[in-house]
């Protein structure tokens, strides 16, 4: 029977003090139980190595956001056929304080340095550890490195997009509620959006109340000119692609949309108001991220993607729209 089942792991990340150098993952996939005792007795659940092998996509979470948030997420992209890992790595954020972070770098966010290295440590370290060899997991083997996708939700969302340029085998990325304006105090020119150095699909997608956004604002030395910084990068962070990038706002969506649950002890959450029960917009997130992930993951032959999953992608962002403020491609 197939199912989707995960798995555990943790990796340290380089750079890092101890004791917040260890990042724990967890591991979802494709499974399909046999009914034996072996599975009875241990629980742990073959994968469905029919199915392999297994492209990746790995989320990054957004500044003390717990990775089971985005578990409804990677259980949805696990059904599709791809192996989804949620990273939690606890460390030092912004005045000494400690919480889960993407592990942003920001020294490599600044002038000089942008564009030399990835903006987290953390990226290049679960990228490792899952290439490593992996006796008594359920996907050793089974895994498949040059296929992979790179999502963020937040500050996650941020590093994914300044990142992209150094993930081997990337073939898109996706984020909610991110942007690559950069903060005023990393010395950059008023204004600055940083650039995304990879060349593939990018699928941005925002709220239309983002209260965390618009509480930020004095970080970002934002203006009534660029009051929206996900509009500025995506018109101005991405390169051409030929229509493969997409920007959509989605109607009635606040900052935490794609979180379930989301966490009122932690993070920015009192900052906008819930959204109300039925209005959609997370399975409307949902939807979209996996259809991105099956257009740009599940090519039908090397260099072209199958045509049925890029019809989906394509009709979600075809108007009509419901439940989408604004579309935009490029």
């Amino acid at each position: 029977m197939s199912q989707v089942r995960s798995e555990w792991r943790a990796c340290r990340v380089p750079g890092l003090k101890e004791p917040y150098d260890t990042a724990h993952l967890r591991v979802f996939y494709p499974a399909r139980a046999t009914g034996s005792d072996a599975e009875r007795l241990t629980g742990v659940i073959a994968a469905d190595a029919g199915r392999a092998p297994f492209p990746l996509v790995v989320l990054l979470p957004g500044i003390n956001v717990p990775a089971d948030s985005y578990r409804w997420l990677a259980v949805l992209l696990a059904r599709r056929g791809f192996v989804a890992v949620t990273p939690e790595l606890v460390g030092e954020l912004f005045g000494g304080s400690h919480g889960v972070t993407p592990g942003i770098d920001l020294a490599a966010c600044t002038p000089g340095a942008y564009g030399t290295r990835a903006t987290t440590p953390l990226l290049g370290a679960v990228l490792a550890a899952l290439a490593e060899p992996a006796p008594g997991s359920p996907l050793d083997g089974l895994l498949d490195p040059e296929r992979v996708v790179l999502g963020g939700h937040s500050a996650g969302g941020t590093v994914a997009l300044q990142s992209a340029a150094h993930v081997p085998g990337l073939r898109g990325v996706f984020t909610y509620g991110a942007h690559t304006r950069v903060a005023a105090a990393l010395g950059h020119p008023p204004g600055t959006v940083l650039p995304v150095g990879a060349r593939v699909p990018v699928l941005l997608m925002s709220g239309e109340h983002d209260g965390v956004i618009a509480a930020s604002a004095e970080r970002y030395a934002l203006t009534d000119a660029d009051a929206d910084p996900v509009a500025r990068t995506f018109h101005e962070a991405l390169t051409d692609s030929g229509g493969a990038h997409a920007w959509v706002r989605i109607a009635g969506a606040g900052h935490f949309a794609l979180c379930d649950p989301v966490d009122a002890t932690s993070a920015r959450g009192f900052l906008e108001e819930p959204e109300p029960e039925g209005s959609g917009a997370r399975a409307l997130a949902g939807r979209l991220v996996a259809a991105f992930c099956s257009a740009v993951l599940l090519p039908e032959r090397p260099a072209a993607p199958n045509p049925d999953d890029q019809a989906e992608l394509d009709a979600l962002l075809a108007p009509p729209h419901p439940g989408l403020l604004d579309v935009r491609r490029r």
